[in-house]
């Protein structure tokens, strides 16, 4: 099954669509607005990998990361948002950015986690 990627031509956001078989014959349309006036863009090809050799390959990098470091951590979280794409949302990867953005502020870890859970 062929995946495209389309850029919307509302809100600006870039996604990925999976076409099915034939009898399904759905059009795309936009995740974030709904929107159907698409931009069909050229993309790399890639190996498709299963959630689980991407949780694998994301959890032996976080060993890696400094937990005081908020910047190296900015940078997983958005890793992770675009390796999980749509099963993490990009209400959460906003939500975590939010988080920590507050924690940076000094308003404390309690206050930052409550945004999250």
């Amino acid at each position: 099954m062929p995946l495209y990627e389309y850029k919307c031509e509302g809100c600006g956001k870039r996604f990925t669509f999976l076409y099915g078989v034939v009898a399904d014959n759905v059009s795309p349309k936009c995740p974030r607005c709904g929107g159907t006036s698409l931009k069909k863009l050229i993309s790399r090809t890639r190996r498709l990998r299963g959630e689980d050799e991407i949780i694998e390959g994301m959890a032996e990098s976080l060993g890696d990361i400094d937990e005081t470091d908020t910047r190296a951590i900015r940078k997983f979280i958005k890793r992770m948002g675009k390796e999980l794409g749509s099963e993490l949302g990009e209400d959460l990867t906003d939500e975590l950015e939010a988080a920590l953005e507050e924690e940076a502020k000094g308003r404390g870890e309690e206050e930052a986690d409550e945004r999250i859970y």
